[in-house]
């Protein structure tokens, strides 16, 4: 009897769902509220440090999330063997991100660049205490830096993917900061048509070059 009694509760208590995030302002001037963290990894992703994680600089918007999420999913499919890795983020109440100027309120999110080492395999920009997290390191002007080679495809590949989910989830990209002296190899790609007719890129140089990271910036509503 006290079985059928839980089972009873269990199947007729009202199922609470977890409350979505909110954005206000910009992403050079605003907040979050109800942050999600990031997953530490996946089956083709990793975070850039456990420590960032552990200071909770590894947060976004619910929304984002599950684009970024999916997209890993999606690139497992499309580019099988490859893997990323997301950098810096936010707080999860947002708010300023030093040194950065934006990742105030959920909807700045930057990635490591992918690479290839010197046997062609798909590997993981390093990232420590070292280099700064991976934000020291300088590619030269064919996107080569010791001994690891930026990996376009795998770049381009998961922009695309990233949009494709953004639009599903009926929103969009609102611009991919990238260094421009290297945007070029990303429109010789496969999927460099869709980039074009598609993402909205800087042009300008940012005040960081964004050769070792892309920063992404998704469009969601805001308060």
């Amino acid at each position: 009897m006290r079985v059928i009694l839980l089972l009873l509760l269990i199947t007729t208590s009202p199922v609470s769902h977890p409350k979505g995030s909110t954005c206000f302002g910009t992403t050079s001037d605003g907040r979050l509220e109800d942050g999600v963290q990031l997953p530490s990894k996946g089956e083709n992703f990793i975070g850039y440090s456990i420590a960032a994680r552990l200071a909770g600089r590894t947060y976004v918007h619910s929304v984002v999330r599950d684009i970024i999420v999916t997209s890993y999913k999606e690139l497992e499919t499309d580019q099988p063997g490859k893997v990323f890795k997301y950098a810096e983020t936010g707080f999860k109440e947002g708010g300023r991100f030093k040194p950065h100027k934006t990742h105030m309120n959920g909807l700045s999110v930057d990635f490591m660049t992918p690479v290839i080492n010197a046997e062609g395999e798909s590997v993981h920009l390093p990232t420590n205490l070292l280099n700064r997290l991976g934000y020291d390191i300088e590619f030269d002007s064919n996107g080569v830096y010791d001994g690891l080679k930026i990996d376009y495809e795998a770049l381009a590949a998961h922009i695309v993917a990233l949009h494709k989910q953004s639009i599903k989830a009926g929103h969009d990209i609102w611009r991919v900061i990238f260094d421009p002296t290297l945007q070029p190899y990303l429109f010789k790609t496969t999927y460099g048509v869709y980039l074009k007719e598609n993402i909205q890129f800087s042009k300008k140089r940012a005040w960081v070059r964004h050769d070792e990271h892309y920063h992404i910036d998704f469009s969601i509503p805001c308060e």
